[in-house]
């Protein structure tokens, strides 16, 4: 396959879909944006793809939380389609407001009888971060961030703070190689405060897999750098062309050429 397909999945409210596509398109894909409203229409659109994107923003405003409402229909209407997409081998992309939406809708972390063992929640700081942050691989199990060991990305959010049920849980999904994106300091050691680790988020965590390392959940931003003119001292540093998300997006899209 030369060119997979890419559907980035969109809602009222959704307002990183554009600079996302770009991403994808850059990296060698084919894209195709999808309002919701369109899948409930014809569900039959995401059997096409072989990438699903969930992007940034504010999906229906976060008015009960954010992406709950957006995790709520694709829960309610959706799930055959999701579920189906994710057991064909397929890959899935949830990009901050999409990460939160991933968490909610179960197709990261299969729930057991006491419901979900991990959320996204508030900020510790009580407000809405928007600043640049160092990150950390911490396995080679996700798909999107294989050959990779660190990056330098934006994030923009109030609710990024990850949460696990317990140090049981949490203990499991770290050996399980699921906890693969974290916080870090300039020296790449783990993040331990503010504000390194942004949000307070348990074991700095910034970004999740499922158990088979083709569904990807993170907070920052990683289609916001993708070229060097995006970085905030681009004039000023000898940056490389190519900014450090861009490797998330040519590892979905490579996926498929193998």
């Amino acid at each position: 396959m030369s060119k997979p397909l890419v559907i980035i999945l969109r809602a009222p409210g959704t307002n990183c879909d554009l600079e996302t596509e770009h991403a994808f398109q850059q990296a060698g894909a084919r894209t195709q944006r999808v309002h919701i409203n369109r899948l409930m229409e014809a569900p039959g659109l995401a059997s096409q793809a072989q990438i699903l994107c969930l992007p940034g923003g504010f999906s229906y405003g976060d008015d009960i939380g954010a992406g709950r409402i957006f995790a709520s229909r694709l829960r309610h209407h959706h799930a055959d389609v999701l579920n189906d997409f994710k057991a064909s081998g397929k890959l899935v992309l949830g990009i901050c407001n999409g990460f939160q939406v991933l968490v909610q809708t179960g197709l990261l972390f299969e729930q057991n009888e006491s419901g979900p063992i991990a959320t996204l929640t508030g900020n510790d700081s009580g407000k809405f971060e928007d600043r640049w942050v160092r990150l950390t691989v911490d396995s080679d199990k996700c798909v999107m961030l294989r050959g990779v060991e660190e990056m330098y990305l934006p994030i923009a959010h109030a609710e990024g703070k990850f949460v696990v049920r317990g140090p049981e849980e949490s203990d499991r999904l770290a050996k399980a190689g699921q906890l693969t994106l974290r916080y870090g300091t300039a020296d790449m050691q783990p993040a331990v405060g503010y504000p390194e680790n942004p949000n307070g988020s348990d074991e700095s965590v910034a970004g999740v897999c499922d158990s088979t390392g083709r569904v990807l959940g993170l907070m920052p931003h990683p289609e916001r750098f993708i070229d060097r003119t995006q970085h905030p001292r681009w004039t000023r540093e000898d940056l490389p062309e190519v900014g450090d998300g861009m490797a998330v997006f040519k590892n979905a899209v490579s996926y498929f050429k193998e």
